[in-house]
């Protein structure tokens, strides 16, 4: 079997005050990025990230006009799947914090998901994507938080308010009336389910496979509905 190589790194500031090496490596035709050697995503394993905006969409329906936010970009996959159901007049915003994987998926990672970037409808906004949940330009259509591990596990601390009762609440208003809010997520975490009821969503919890229809660790995408 190949070994893997290292495409790219880029050392990243943590809120702690300590730095982290952040890399895309390759092996193959397979792609990994890795924060201090712990994966945190991958060309292989992109089910769940797919099925996050699939999910989502079969809610809110068809939008001609659709917005959509993204929070993190990863390896564009969520973003991709957005594309390929929006409508010619839709617009989607992906939220990304580390200016690297915005190169990396405009670089060695664009055919991967195929290019999302380069679509006419898809914009990035390289900040937090509680920026634009806080003070939206206009009422999203669909929220879609696939940041840190999600509610539960969280690597920076900050990520924590899009799980709170307040971010929930931020995010409950600003949806457009029958907007969806979907979460994803590498643990299953009851009393987040809780929260979001308590924000005034209608909620649902779906089991979903890292690989799609072809195995692999489960996730958890919670979807809910203004």
């Amino acid at each position: 079997m190949d070994s893997w190589m290292l495409v790219d790194s880029v050392v990243i500031p943590e809120e702690s005050g300590t730095q982290s090496v952040m890399a895309l490596m390759r092996r193959g035709r397979e792609l990994v990025i890795r924060v201090d050697g712990r994966e945190l995503m991958g060309s292989r394993t992109h089910g769940s990230e797919e099925a996050l905006f699939d999910l989502a969409h079969e809610r809110m329906g068809a939008r001609p006009e659709a917005r959509v936010l993204v929070g993190g970009l990863g390896m564009g996959f969520t973003l991709a799947a957005a594309l390929r159901k929006l409508g010619p007049d839709a617009h989607a915003v992906v939220a990304e914090l580390v200016p690297a994987v915005i190169r990396w998926n405009r670089g060695p990672i664009a055919e991967e998901a195929g290019a999302p970037l380069s679509d006419p409808r898809a914009e990035i906004y390289e900040g937090d994507v509680a920026d634009l949940i806080r003070t939206p330009p206009a009422p999203w259509d669909a929220i879609l938080l696939d940041v840190d591990n999600g509610p539960l596990g969280l690597t920076r601390a900050s990520n924590g308010w899009l799980y709170s009762h307040a971010g929930l609440v931020a995010s409950h208003a600003a949806l457009a009336p029958g907007g969806v809010l979907g979460v994803w997520s590498a643990f299953l975490d009851t009393g987040f389910t809780r929260r979001m009821k308590r924000a005034g969503f209608k909620v649902e919890v779906e089991d979903v496979r890292a690989r799609g229809r072809k195995g692999g660790p489960r996730h958890v995408v919670w979807l809910g509905t203004r």
